[in-house]
């Protein structure tokens, strides 16, 4: 015989009341879902938020909701805390040339096979155990990124003038072709990308993740790029966020040393996306459970969105 459940009126309550607010939610949420449909949305995933069980869960969940409420997400991954492990435990010592890791070709094998291998696919796994199809490839796939040797300018204090330093196998974009994404995202599949490149003669490089995911998000006109970081965004010199920066407000600040530091980066690989085609690009704390969807569907937005002047 079954037993017939009895609830009490605090547990009625409690249960109407939170299916109210979810149905709010979702009904201030409806506009945002329209405006979105159809458009890609380019994500830089690492940092805190990659290493964070739960976020990583969240971070999972959220792009596959983003799939099936009909937005194109494309996530290109870090991986640096997951190199320097490999690199320890193979006894290959790391060597940085003010402050930035040289890459050799003993190196650049484990940061390939960490990078296109072991991270690549927790990363899609992440989606794939989220309910969506996520597909793994690096930059080199499907000729994805052709990649040249950065050359790195850096300021000699020294000397009070710019020098040049070699980083060895660490590359940087010359061109994108995006086909193989638009293919994987119109049979319903999300790309995530492994930041490796090569050159025009097959030679492997090790591209920074901004700097990738700023050039895709450029060469397929991405609504919106998400630099994941591990700080709010833009802070002025009262450390007050700053919601919104154009290109010239953007370069004033630097020049100001409002933004100063790693974040000068981060902001040049914003604008050079939205330069190159992207509508805009946002900063935003990777920490914040469900940052995406914060900065997608709600009126205040998680972080500081970046422009172009018009």
């Amino acid at each position: 015989m079954s037993k017939t459940k009895h609830h009490s009126l605090d547990t009625i309550k409690e249960a109407a009341e939170e299916a109210h607010e979810q149905a709010r939610i979702l009904a201030r949420a409806l506009p945002y879902l329209r405006r979105y449909t159809g458009d890609t949305i380019v994500i830089k995933y690492g940092g805190h938020a990659m290493a964070d069980n739960d976020l990583s869960d969240a971070f999972g969940h959220d792009v596959a909701l983003l799939k099936q409420v009909g937005i194109n997400p494309v996530i290109v991954h870090g991986g640096g805390p997951q190199i320097n492990q490999m690199l320890d435990r193979l006894q290959i010592k790391s060597h940085f040339v003010d402050g930035l890791r040289y890459t050799d070709e003993a190196a650049i094998d484990v940061i390939e096979m960490i990078l296109a291998g072991t991270v690549n696919k927790q990363v899609a796994t992440l989606i794939n155990q989220a309910g969506a199809l996520a597909v793994g490839i690096s930059g080199k796939d499907g000729g994805l990124i052709e990649a040249q040797k950065l050359i790195k300018s850096v300021w000699d204090e020294a000397t009070r003038s710019k020098k040049q330093i070699d980083l060895g196998l660490v590359g940087e974009p010359t061109k994108v072709d995006p086909r193989v994404l638009y293919a994987l995202s119109g049979s319903g599949l999300i790309p995530v990308i492994a930041p490796i490149g090569m050159g025009k003669d097959g030679q492997t490089y090790n591209i920074n993740a901004d700097t990738m995911a700023g050039a895709i998000a450029g060469s397929v006109h991405a609504s919106r790029l998400f630099m994941l970081t591990d700080v709010a965004g833009v802070m002025d010199k009262e450390g007050n966020l700053i919601s919104e920066l154009t290109e010239e407000e953007a370069y004033q600040a630097i020049a100001d040393g409002v933004i100063t530091g790693g974040m000068i980066p981060k902001i040049e690989t914003c604008l050079k996306a939205v330069k190159e085609g992207a509508q805009a690009a946002v900063i935003m704390n990777g920490r914040i459970p469900h940052a995406c969807l914060l900065e997608l569907f709600t009126e205040g937005g998680s972080g500081t969105l970046i422009r172009g002047n018009h």
